[in-house]
């Protein structure tokens, strides 16, 4: 299905209907939907990489998380830090369920797992991945692989075509859709039409932490943890399942954190601090939870009585951490030992030096700017004909669907407004 034609210098004597620039889950997703809605159209797609389609093959640890059971727009926006606003609309005519639908038509079960997160019942990427060449196929959709853009040129006075420029290869296009992801020469492109963009900055990372003694604990987790910025005074913070790693913590609520975050801690170089709250308690509950095992438990040794089902090791850190004498039994707390210990639980602070990649997930915050944007049909304002979706928008979300989700809904409404232009113009 993806094959190369020999280079040419000459451009393409017969046009495209639609050329769409990357061939990842967006750009995909947008040519079968064009396809579809309007068979005999002449459909190109242009991929830079020797594959399409990666990011939905490593997603989701090779599983594709393809979208969320978040079935409700007004409560599906809340996960986008960037895009939320616009999304709204777009969410209620193309959303998860839609995409469930979708799926269905093709023979393609979603499950859904205990935290939203949906994947096909294969859970193998694989199987998403034949979803799309199969569709491809059948809509008559041709695809180049390694065939890199470097220029968009749109239409010169009194004519309708657009050209694009390959490396070796010019093709002429009534309409472009432009979904090759964020990448510099995806802005150097952009740039050179003049279409306004915020600039990218990493999203959905994880926190280096170098303390030995935590990373020691690598693979430990929690079940409900919270987390607050300490410089964002109470406005960055999050909750969720936490986990210690060879560089730090990781988990769902340090990638929400990233991702709301996601320029703010760009601004400090990735220098901050946080508070971490192990149990998800208040102090006042900890402090009740200390009283009570003082009254039941006076006998019994603190480090053989881990509190809130902490982990035995995460406990004797924690206790550690708060000072408290070894061989302290309930009994002989002293007060400096249990204000230590409800600090260490419930904000235990941490110093992060620096980010790593979450996995092969990789997301930026940032793109091109939405006003730029007609969020109807995800067309360029000042451009008719050129049609933007995916990352390389400025709209990015936490992890669990959201982005992919985004992905094939700007693809859907992308995809059937070009086909709509086209048949009026037939």
């Amino acid at each position: 299905m993806q094959k190369r034609n020999p280079p040419s210098n000459k451009a393409d004597k017969a046009p495209w209907d639609l050329i769409v620039v990357g061939g990842g889950a967006a750009g995909f997703f947008g040519a079968i939907q064009a396809g579809e809605s309007c068979p005999g159209m002449r459909i190109l797609i242009l991929e830079k990489g020797v594959e399409c389609l990666q990011k939905v093959r490593v997603s989701g640890g090779g599983r594709c998380n393809v979208t969320h059971a978040c079935y409700e727009a007004d409560e599906l926006v809340h996960y986008y830090p960037r895009g939320h606003k616009e999304l709204l609309g777009p969410f209620h005519h193309f959303g998860p369920a839609d995409t469930v639908a979708w799926f269905e038509t093709s023979g393609v079960t979603l499950k859904t797992e205990e935290d939203g997160r949906m994947f096909p019942v294969s859970n193998d990427s694989e199987t998403i991945i034949e979803c799309f060449m199969h569709r491809a196929k059948n809509a008559g959709i041709e695809i180049r692989t390694s065939s890199g853009v470097t220029a968009l040129i749109p239409p010169a006075s009194g004519q309708d075509l657009w050209k694009i420029q390959g490396h070796q290869e010019v093709f002429q296009t009534k309409q472009i859709l432009f979904a090759t992801g964020s990448s510099a020469g995806s802005w150097k492109i952009l740039d050179k039409l003049g279409v306004k963009r915020i600039e990218p900055v990493p999203s959905l990372f994880t926190f280096n932490i170098p303390e030995k003694k935590l990373i020691a604990m690598a693979g430990i987790s929690v079940p409900l943890a919270e987390i607050n910025i300490t410089e964002s005074k109470g406005l960055l913070e999050a909750s969720g399942p936490l986990l210690i790693t060879h560089w730090g913590l990781s988990g769902p609520a340090i990638l929400k954190l990233s991702a709301w975050g996601a320029r703010f801690l760009n601004d400090r170089q990735y220098r901050f601090g946080i508070n971490v709250n192990w149990v998800g308690k208040s102090a006042q509950e900890v402090e009740a939870d200390i009283r009570d095992n003082r009254d039941k438990h006076p006998k019994r040794l603190v480090s053989n009585t881990p509190m809130s089902g902490l982990p035995q090791r995460l406990w004797h850190y924690l206790i550690s951490r708060a000072k408290i004498a070894e061989g302290r039994r309930w009994t002989e707390l002293r007060k400096e030992e249990g204000e230590g210990l409800v600090v260490q639980l419930t904000a235990a602070p941490y110093s992060v030096a620096g980010k790593s990649t979450f996995k092969e997930e990789f997301v930026t915050a940032g793109g091109v700017d939405l006003q730029e944007m007609d969020m109807k049909t995800f067309a360029v304002k000042r451009y008719p004909g050129l049609y933007i979706a995916g990352e390389v928008l400025n709209i990015d979300a936490v992890t669990g669907g959201f982005n992919f989700q985004a992905a094939w809904t700007g693809g859907f409404l992308a995809g059937r407004a070009i086909a709509g232009q086209l048949f009026k113009e037939a």
